[in-house]
């Protein structure tokens, strides 16, 4: 499977995205400084066809960033994990969850999506 193919499965999985300019806007932040957020990991982006960087648009909760988000995707890192890989596996069904790790953490369930994202470098 091709990059490009891997692409548009991982836009066509996780459906809502914001770009850049928009979390800039939402955050009452300079663009500059949201680069910095994705950067430093707190922020996930990918590039969609047109090669504009977006964001899944359930990292953000109202005006700010999912506050469990950066701690598990550190924790995706650490066990391997590509950007694509580590959105991949946020929106993607688990039946022990049960649900999506993404919408756990929106639940405020944190903790059991980070052991089982700990789980997966065994």
């Amino acid at each position: 499977m091709s990059a490009t193919e891997n692409s548009t499965e991982l836009f066509d999985l996780v459906q809502d995205w914001i770009t850049i300019p928009d979390i800039a806007e939402t955050l009452d932040l300079k663009v500059t400084r949201v680069h910095t957020l994705i950067s430093e990991r707190q922020l996930l982006a990918v590039r969609d066809a047109d090669g504009v960087r977006r964001v899944p648009a359930l990292f953000m909760r109202e005006d700010r960033v999912l506050e469990s988000l950066k701690g598990t995707l550190v924790v995706l890192a650490d066990s391997g994990f590509s950007d694509e890989e580590a959105i991949a596996w946020l929106f993607t069904q688990d039946e022990s969850l049960p649900g999506r790790p993404i919408d756990a953490l929106h639940d405020g369930r944190k903790t059991e999506v980070r052991r089982r994202a700990q789980a997966l470098a065994w």
